[in-house]
């Protein structure tokens, strides 16, 4: 990615500094891969341009452009106003770093790579707008570039591009797309009537700033870039600018190829691009929120999205009683003493404010550190709609308050009615007694704007605070004093700070204060709380501070044992282990903290267990002094003489489960703190029942196992049967299944033959691990006469995958047991509580859903333990993404089930696709590339699909638009050989 601001030299920035990086690469590997060292002869010869050309032919790059210098939005102008906050979304995450504009516009870059069908090319956006829409639904034509419009009101158009749209020459009547006419800057009426730019509603199409540039379009460009050193030399030598919206993209489009070529390399852009075309693609639902001035800022935070802002991050703030914070306040990572006010709908940023400071309403604070009185308060008031903020300079010491107007312009100058703190020029001159001379020197009227004006002075912080106030006109104005100080003293402009601003002292300086303020949090977190933050997050901001971040943890460690003794009857053991693990890895201790991990898992297990039937956790665990036969009312172990004659075989035969949404809201140890809630479906594939298990008694003492795969094994003593057991060790789901049944301590002399096969490929995702699971508890109760409902079965599952070191949760023995499509919800307690609702919906809708559906095998083997343990991690670690994720899948559940009841497939659809994007933030390698690939095959088709299960690959489910869509996907699905899947047919399994 490249970051570019203002008017660029665009191939130097772009391309050639880059470009050289990668010919010293490629320059210097043989053809057999080894490395060679590289000579300027080897670049003479063309051959490193030929890889160039094709290494970056192949790559998605992304260039932002930054803004400019941030004049309308001062404030800004230190950080660049890309990286300007924006807590969207936060709410989820107050522990976090802060959101930046930044964040936002690179994860809608990245769903744009879809759009690019997983070829190379460029794709360009501006850093001073957020464009909320999907990037992945783009329609993008091949062999061009294509800027991104949407319609827009005339009074908006006129203060940004305008694309001229053809009305006769479109790609095609669906996809919105159309050739570009023409581009305008900043048009007027007038301007827009006469180049027929108006739309037939009376809008206009906006230039979002958005470009994509594909297929041979790019590869024009790549060869220009490689082949430029001496137009890229030539234009340095002159001087002279190329700007990259007008310059580069008039180059596309041929009304503007005169103008351009009277513009530096102008001739060379237009001979070298101008082959090829440029495209609109009007982005209909696209929301274009410009970060063009402070106002705009202010307004995108409290205007009509303002339910989308995280008001609180990050930051430390004091009691009610003993502040006034309008709750409409924006806190980000700042520290607010007692005795401050703030008003509504402010913004605080990466500042610490003492006691004794008024802050107005609609204002804007960053990076003021206001240090309090020795003995007495500071006293300093900003009033309602003003920006102040504070930099450090370089090359000494000095930090300097700046300031200005919520609406002021930088730009406009005083001939013009420009202004300073809401106040005309001329009546602030008057009112101070202020010289122009002693703001400006020699520049003309038209030139006497805020942005060169020698205002701010750079003095002891109280002597600039008090300076502030007068200059504000909040102090006695004729205080000839103030006048003095300030004519005195050393001053700067705004223009002159944008070139004396110390950005490596900047950054030292916030993120020190963002670790200080996150140490803050944790030790309250530890001393005062119960464990409810997310004290991994918290550790990674302190250790920001180099020399000391470490010791703090090594302080936060010392107080663990403490905390565990005063909540053990409160905070669960797996998280107060998880907590020490991760302050043990803060404290750079590897060894403990991988140690420390088998306590956890061991805690969950033993919490499972625990939750599952209150004292099983003490006898399934204490393996030194074996498995107590009775461990579970109602399993009747005791058989008798009689019964011992009698040989007894039972077969159990299950289906596999299929879920719509839900998972990870059944697994522990959420399930055993919160509620849960999963749609799934119980099928057969290929007409039979995949998943059973046979088991015989035998009047030989011993147990022999054997599956599907021509394992076998002999146990002659059961009871020596005891965990931990080897990960590849093929028994020891049925080695888990005699424990927790109680079957392997009969002290009769009966013996056991048991057999099992499943008949679906390795790592579906279908749940069959657990289902096998079930089917095995089933029989071996059925075998002793135990309790072997489903639900009591469904629990001992839960405790045998916490045994087995797999983990996982209910729905998968749950979609297993009980037939057809079922609503499971789980309460956590002692014991843990799960209530099956089965969907009794029409025929018609089984039906509709049976032809819609398409139960693929996507030939990606996946392994859910990885998964599961990343994401119980991140669960134990209260990572509050994972947290308010996992609600809205449980929340999805919900509104499935009433989707199906309604007959709603199509809405079905939309859930699953919500459910797969939330699968994809829990985990980002519940995809890959050969799944993203059969998804972007396969969605035409398609109003919803999803892996099952964790995801990582297995089972997909394809719920398409209609029937004959349906139809249609299976039969290219079947015929395509780009794609190594398998369509499978399944039924519903409705009943035992």
């Amino acid at each position: 990615m490249v970051i570019v601001s203002g008017r660029v030299l665009l191939l130097s920035m772009l391309f050639f500094s880059w470009l050289f990086i990668i010919r010293g690469l490629l320059a210097v590997q043989r053809a057999d891969g080894s490395l060679d060292s590289a000579s300027p002869e080897r670049f003479d010869n063309g051959v490193p341009d030929l890889l160039c050309i094709d290494f970056l032919a192949k790559k998605h790059i992304l260039l932002l452009h930054a803004g400019g210098d941030s004049k309308r939005v001062p404030w800004a102008n230190p950080m660049g106003k890309v990286f300007l906050p924006l807590p969207y979304l936060a709410a989820d995450d107050p522990d976090g770093p802060v959101p930046l504009l930044f964040d936002h516009i690179l994860a809608i870059s990245s769903c744009a790579r879809q759009a690019f069908k997983n070829k190379g090319g460029l794709f360009i956006m501006t850093g001073d707008v957020l464009p909320c829409f999907d990037a992945s639904n783009m329609f993008l034509p091949e062999d061009a570039s294509c800027i991104i419009t949407v319609p827009i009101t005339l009074d908006i158009a006129s203060n940004h591009g305008v694309v001229v749209a053809s009305k006769t020459a479109n790609l095609d009547a669906i996809s919105s797309v159309s050739l570009v006419e023409n581009l305008l800057q900043k048009p007027s009426k007038e301007e827009l009537v006469e180049s027929q730019a108006l739309l037939d509603d009376g809008r206009t199409l906006l230039d979002t700033g958005i470009i994509a540039v594909r297929g041979k379009a790019w590869v024009e460009l790549v060869n220009l870039a490689c082949s430029g050193q001496s137009l890229i030399l030539q234009l340095l030598d002159s001087k002279k600018e190329m700007s990259l919206y007008e310059d580069l993209v008039a180059a596309w489009v041929p009304t503007k190829h005169e103008w351009l070529r009277k513009r530096p390399l102008g001739e060379e852009l237009v001979n070298k691009l101008g082959k090829q075309q440029m495209f609109s693609y009007c982005a209909h639902e696209l929301l274009f929120l410009h970060f063009g001035t402070s106002s705009e800022v202010l307004d995108h935070l409290s205007g009509a999205d303002s339910g989308l802002v995280g008001r609180r991050h990050l930051c430390s703030i004091p009691a009610t009683t003993t502040s006034d914070i309008a709750a409409s306040a924006i806190i980000l990572s700042s520290e607010i003493a007692p005795g401050v006010s703030v008003g509504e709908d402010t913004l605080i940023y990466d500042s610490s404010i003492s006691s004794g400071i008024q802050i107005g309403s609609l204002s804007v604070v960053v990076g003021i550190n206001i240090p309090g009185g020795v003995q007495d308060p500071v006293r300093f008031m900003l009033p309602d709609r003003h920006c102040i903020w504070e930099v450090p300079l370089s090359g000494c010491n000095d930090r300097v308050i700046v300031y200005c107007g919520l609406h002021d312009n930088p730009k406009t100058s005083m001939s013009k009615d420009g202004t300073f703190c809401g106040r005309p020029w001329k009546k602030v001159l008057r009112d101070l007694h202020i010289q122009e001379t002693d703001l400006w020197s020699s520049t003309g009227d038209s030139e006497k704007c805020l942005w060169n004006a020698k205002i701010f002075p750079i003095l002891p912080y109280f002597e600039m605070l008090q300076l502030v106030s007068w200059l504000m006109g909040l102090r006695d104005q004729k205080n000839q004093s103030m006048l003095i100080l300030w004519r005195n003293s050393p001053r700067m402009s705004l223009e002159a700070l944008h070139r004396s601003i110390d950005f490596q002292k900047m950054c030292l300086g916030s993120s020190t204060h963002q670790a200080d303020l996150a140490a803050g949090i944790a030790r309250a977190c530890i001393s005062y709380g119960l464990l409810g933050r997310n004290l991994f997050q918290l550790c990674e901001e302190i250790l920001q501070i180099e020399k000391s971040g470490a010791e703090i943890c090594k302080d936060f460690l010392a107080m663990c044992p403490s905390l565990q003794v005063q909540n053990s009857n409160i905070v669960p053991k797996s998280r107060a282990y998880q907590v020490k693990a991760d302050l043990l890895r803060a404290c750079r201790d590897e060894m403990l903290a991988n140690d420390l991990e088998s306590k956890v898992w061991a805690a969950v297990a033993d919490e499972t267990a625990s939750a599952v039937r209150y004292g099983f956790k003490e006898n399934l665990l204490d393996a030194s002094h074996g498995i107590p036969a009775l461990i579970h009312q109602g399993n009747k172990l005791d058989i008798g003489a009689e019964e011992q004659n009698l040989l007894r075989s039972v077969k159990v035969e299950l289906p596999v489960r299929v879920d719509f949404v839900g998972g990870w809201s059944d697994t522990p140890p959420w399930s055993l703190e919160r509620a849960g809630c999963v749609l799934n479906m119980a099928i057969c594939l290929e007409g039979s029942l995949p998943i059973g298990t046979t088991i015989k008694t035998t009047r030989t003492a011993g147990v022999l196992v054997s599956d599907d795969a021509s394992n076998e094994l002999f146990v002659q003593d059961p009871t020596s049967i005891v965990p931990p057991f080897d990960s590849d060790d093929p028994f020891r789901l049925v080695k888990c299944a005699l424990l927790v049944t109680g079957v392997i301590h009969d002290k009769k002399s009966m013996g056991l033959e048991i057999k099992t096969w499943a008949n679906v490929p390795r790592g579906s995702g279908l749940g069959t691990s657990s289902i096998l699971a079930a089917a095995v508890v089933k029989g071996l109760l059925q075998i002793i006469e135990g309790d072997d409902e489903e639900e009591n079965v469904a629990r001992l599952v839960l405790v045998l995958e916490q045994l087995m070191g797999t983990g996982g949760g209910w729905q998968d023995q749950i979609g297993g047991l009980y037939p057809g499509i079922k609503f499971t919800t789980s309460f956590p307690g002692i014991p843990l509580r799960l209530q099956v609702i089965p969907l009794l919906a029409s025929p018609e809708l089984m039906l509709q859903l049976h032809r819609r559906l398409l139960v693929v095998f996507t030939g990606q083997v996946r392994l859910a333990r990885k998964v599961l343990q990343n994401v119980v991690t991140r669960y134990l670690r209260r990572d509050n993404l994972l947290v308010s994720s996992i609600k809205r899948l449980a929340e999805l559940a919900k509104i499935g089930r009433e989707a199906l009841m309604n007959g709603d497939i199509d809405e079905l659809g939309d859930i699953m696709m919500e459910a797969w994007r939330l699968h994809q933030e829990l985990d980002p390698f519940c995809s890959n590339e050969s799944v993203d690939r059969f998804f972007e095959f396969a969605e035409p088709y398609c109003c919803g699909y999803k892996l099952v299960g964790a995801g990582g690959g297995g089972f997909a489910l394809l719920l398409a638009k209609d029937v004959d869509r349906a139809d249609e996907l299976r039969h290219l699905l079947s015929q395509t050989s780009v794609l190594d899947v398998k369509v499978y047919d399944w039924n519903i399994f409705s009943e035992f």
